[in-house]
């Protein structure tokens, strides 16, 4: 496949630079300097009437990943970043929302005539109402307004299916919801979406372009986007149907190969995939004690094994700040990046290109990652945006659906909006059918907290139908099925077992289901099997129990196979709708629900 020019490629910038105050920032750095002879500058002065160029150039990549949608600043938690203090101390920050990210990348790009703004996948899904409810056209449209070069793909961009995700790069209304805009067709997205590893079944060739190349003047630095190869276990089995993933590593190196022959030595490599910094704060040093030593997870075995042709790599999906070096397979250090999520942080990274070599000069990279602070002026043209699509979406948002005391937190090993969710959907299921027992949630389809604070003009207190959306964003049907004790004591221990021995993912419970998560221990002995009790009973393996899980969780996702193995399957409405008419039933403004108090899963630790 041949590669796509910059200048071939469609471009939009034609929004005004917008001075800013500077933003916070940490730094990490390979090495201290190019050879002595070198300037890493553009010499703009004329000999013999022509320009000459040094033989080293700094490139600027700005990078983020896991915006999913978020185009207002997040609320709660979701919408702070934590800063580590000189003194010891830490401190968190307001951050995101594209009115002010559209503000800092502008401000960042000036003064660097060789710029590049990339992402590392999950643009879109799970996408709070002002984007999902629209298919996630506004989303689309905010990044081709802050001119966004190229993204590879993650697992949410596959939430509603390939065929979606080539009208959002491709344009055209949505096939059962129209045109949004009289008169105005969806044009689809200015960048490419590079999906090296996602391929069509039937043909075996990548659904979306493996690769994109940057160019300007004589400089080229060449683009390869992945996501996780377990894509198909964290999304619903609809949404990847027809697709075989591929292996990161494998795929990233056969297309470094492709570059390689196209001349294209300085690559970049795009991996919705991540890792887990030893601290949550933003500018943890992740190489104190040494290169790659603050790091864990899956991005360390692949950024190990991607070959040394690829010269820096910007990740995702685990929502986690960092800017760290591992150890490529020659054992030089490398730059791997990720800019948390929801568009609270970038990444600012500095490729110094050889033009003599037309590779990246690897002991010269630096980068850092910066909060998107909101104390700079808000880009008029997302504030238009934003505008344009509240309007449309405030008569199905602001709609009134409960009451609240106090904030219902989303973080934690049990939380309090995950006890509420399962409480819910049991409520649900019970109206389905009353023999229903207990209902599970998984944690990763809680995608925000409730706040006390009033967003709008509703109240404080007052949970909209918007607020839900953003909680809940996934449209999954509440399930029941039937399943022996035997069965739910495996289903518990999968959390910590298997593919989420080393991630547990650990499922919210209804009320009256009760156990001990014994983390001192190792794999499935961490769920203590005698401590296992419904209403103070302990588990009967022989007999049957009437489960409500969502869709994704009945088809076995997210690591739990034997939710899959479910009998007697009845569905119900969506988990939103299930949400909604809980807290229609059990809260008013005279009357607000509590919080749950998340005590039912006790952690020994």
């Amino acid at each position: 496949m041949p590669a796509t020019s910059h200048q071939d490629h469609r471009r939009r910038r034609t929004y005004a630079l917008i001075a800013a105050a500077a933003s916070l920032a940490t730094a990490g750095a390979l090495a201290a300097a190019l050879p002595t002879t070198a300037t890493a500058e553009e010499n703009s002065g004329r000999h013999g009437g022509g320009h000459h160029f040094s033989r080293y150039q700094d490139v600027q990549l700005l990078s983020f990943n896991d915006l999913h949608g978020n185009l207002e600043p997040p609320a709660g938690s979701s919408g702070r970043v934590t800063e580590h203090q000189h003194d010891g101390t830490t401190k968190t920050i307001d951050a995101g929302g594209v009115e002010y990210l559209a503000t800092h990348l502008r401000q960042a790009r000036e003064g660097n005539r060789y710029s590049i703004t990339a992402a590392g996948g999950d643009m879109v899904g799970a996408s709070p109402l002002i984007s999902g409810l629209f298919h996630d056209e506004p989303t689309i449209e905010a990044l081709n307004k802050l001119d966004l070069d190229v993204t590879s793909v993650g697992n949410h961009e596959f939430d509603e299916g390939a065929k979606e995700l080539a009208r959002l790069q491709k344009g055209g209304c949505h096939p059962t919801a129209g045109c949004y805009v009289k008169g105005e067709e969806f044009e689809g997205a200015d960048f490419p979406y590079l999906a090296a590893n996602v391929l069509d079944e039937k043909t075996g060739k990548p659904i979306l372009k493996p690769y994109w190349v940057w160019k300007k003047r004589d400089v080229k630095v060449g683009f390869i986007g992945v996501t996780l190869e377990d894509t198909p276990g964290v999304v619903s089995a609809e949404g990847v149907k027809g697709l075989k993933f591929k292996d990161e590593v494998e795929t990233i190196n056969k297309y470094a190969k492709v570059l390689q022959r196209q001349g294209v030595k300085s690559i970049v490599a795009l991996i919705h995939e991540g890792g887990a910094p030893a601290s949550t704060a933003y500018n943890y040093d992740c190489d104190a004690p040494g290169a790659g030593d603050g790091i864990s997870g899956p991005i360390v075995d692949i950024a190990k094994n991607i070959t040394p042709q690829v010269d820096a790599l910007v990740t995702g999906h685990t929502h986690a700040a960092y800017v760290c070096t591992i150890d490529d397979p020659a054992g030089k250090p490398r730059m791997v990046t990720s800019a948390a999520s929801f568009g609270r942080l970038y990444t600012d990274t500095t490729l110094t290109y050889d033009r003599f070599t037309g590779d990246i000069a690897r002991t010269a990279v630096k980068s850092a990652n910066h909060v998107v602070t909101r104390d700079v002026p808000k880009a008029p043209d997302m504030t238009e945006l934003i505008s344009k699509w509240n309007t449309l979406a405030a008569p199905i948002g602001n709609r009134a659906i409960g009451y609240i005391s106090a904030d219902v937190p989303s973080a934690g090993t049990e939380s309090p909006m995950g006890d509420l969710i399962a409480d819910a959907q049991l409520a649900h299921g019970k109206e389905l059918d009353p023999e229903t027992d207990l209902a599970l949630m998984n944690p990763g389809g809680i995608r925000a907290p409730l706040t006390y604070a009033a967003k709008g003009g509703e109240g404080d207190g007052v949970v909209t139908y918007a607020e839900g959306f953003t909680v809940q964003p996934f449209s999954n049907t509440v399930n029941l099925q039937d399943f022996t004790g035997a069965q739910l004591i495996q289903v518990l221990k999968e959390q910590v077992s298997g593919t989420n021995a080393a991630s547990p993912k650990v499922l919210q419970v209804s009320s009256g289901l009760t156990y001990t998560l014994d983390l001192t221990k190792s794999g499935a002995d961490r769920v203590v099997t005698d401590s296992i009790k419904l209403n103070g009973a302990a588990i009967n393996p022989t007999a049957t129990y009437r489960v409500a899980t969502n869709s994704f969780l009945a088809g076995g996702g997210d690591g739990f196979p034997t939710l899959g193995q479910g009998t007697n399957d009845l569905v119900g409405s969506d988990d939103l709708t299930a949400l909604e008419k809980y807290l229609t039933a059990n809260s008013s403004a005279a009357n607000p629900i509590a919080p749950p108090a998340a005590n039912r899963i006790t952690v020994v630790q």
